[in-house]
C-alpha cells in the first residue's frame, strides 16, 4: 500500500495535454474510442494515440487505470 502512494506522489508532475485530458474525461464517462472519436470529429487511430501518450504519462497499461490514476492525481473532473 505504501509503495502505491509513493508511487501517485512521484507522478504528481505528470503534464497530460489538453487532448489527453479531454479523451480520458470521455473515457470515464463511459464513451468508446469510436464514440469519442465521433464526438471529437478526428478518427478513432487519433484517439487511440492520445490515449496511448496518456497512459505511457501516466506509467499505466490500460485505460480504466489512466482514469483511475488521472482522477486520484487530479487531472480530471470526477
Amino acid at each position: 500500500m505504501l509503495n502505491l502512494y509513493s508511487d501517485i506522489r512521484q507522478k504528481k508532475n505528470v503534464f497530460l495535454s489538453p487532448r489527453e485530458q479531454q479523451i480520458l474525461q470521455w473515457v470515464y464517462a463511459g464513451k468508446t474510442y469510436a464514440e469519442i472519436a465521433a464526438i471529437l470529429s478526428i478518427t478513432e487511430r487519433t484517439v487511440k494515440f492520445h490515449m496511448g501518450n496518456a497512459m505511457k504519462k501516466l506509467g499505466v497499461n490500460n485505460a480504466r487505470h489512466a482514469v483511475k490514476l488521472s482522477i486520484e492525481l487530479r487531472l480530471l473532473d470526477a
